[in-house]
């Protein structure tokens, strides 16, 4: 069995309860060691087998697992974040699907959800949004056109921008175009390692701030008015909003 497991987007401690436990199990782990912390190589057991998949390519880690297979060995696939994001997944579960080799995907905390927490922001507020966009904006690998940064930027939803910091101008220029305002946006480099940061700004200025601070790679770009603007409260925990749990009080 191959288990492909959320380590989350940082902290070594924000893994589930159960990828920890899987983890611990694992004959074998491969893990993405360019962007997930090597503090949970602490967890695996003695003698378990770790490859770093950095400078592995798919068939090399398709080989891995299929001997793994062979030899009645537990997989750990360990990928950063939620590897349903942007985790090149569905390649690797259609080459073990060739194999007959089965696997499980153990979900894990995003870097889009862990950027929010370090600015203490909610993406959904009443009466401003109820949609948060996952994007990127294209580079080496492409983007449809009917996904464009400019395109989805009109929609006015909350958005986080994914593997797309070190073009920061383009993107500005994107979401300029696409907003026909100047909005809010923030970047957060390393949400939740010992060394993040966070930059907070406007169209007007984020890329200007974002050079200064020498920010190239693992950073999202999270734009739209829920950064700083007014709203209306939830009715949810409205005193004279009736549901299932709670009478409404006048």
């Amino acid at each position: 069995m191959v288990y492909f497991i959320g380590a989350g987007p940082g902290d070594a401690e924000l893994i589930t309860v159960k990828g920890r436990d899987t983890l611990a199990k694992a004959d074998v782990v491969i893990y993405a060691g360019s962007l997930v912390s090597k503090e949970h190589m602490n967890y695996c057991k003695a003698g378990c087998e770790i490859h770093n998949s950095a400078s592995m390519t798919l068939e090399q880690v398709i080989e891995v697992m299929g001997k793994a297979e062979k030899e009645n060995k537990m997989v750990v696939r360990l990928h950063t974040g939620d590897p349903a994001i942007y985790g090149a997944i569905k390649e690797q579960m259609d080459e073990l699907d060739k194999l007959n080799i089965q696997y499980k995907v153990i979900p894990g905390v995003s870097s889009f959800t862990a950027a929010a927490s370090v600015i203490k922001k909610e993406f959904t507020l009443p009466s401003v949004t109820q949609t948060v966009i996952l994007t990127r904006v294209e580079g080496r690998t492409p983007v449809p056109e009917t996904e464009s940064l400019e395109k989805l930027a009109s929609i006015g939803a909350s958005m986080a921008i994914f593997l797309s910091i070190s073009m920061i101008d383009k993107v500005v220029a994107k979401l300029r175009k696409g907003y026909g305002r100047n909005v809010n946006i923030a970047v957060v480099e390393r949400a939740t390692w010992e060394d993040e940061r966070a930059i907070i700004g406007t169209l007007d200025d984020i890329a200007e701030k974002v050079k200064e601070a020498g920010i190239t790679k693992c950073a999202q770009i999270l734009v739209g008015d829920f950064i700083n603007c007014d709203y209306d409260k939830s009715l949810l925990y409205d005193k004279s909003f009736t549901h299932m749990f709670r009478e409404g009080q006048k």
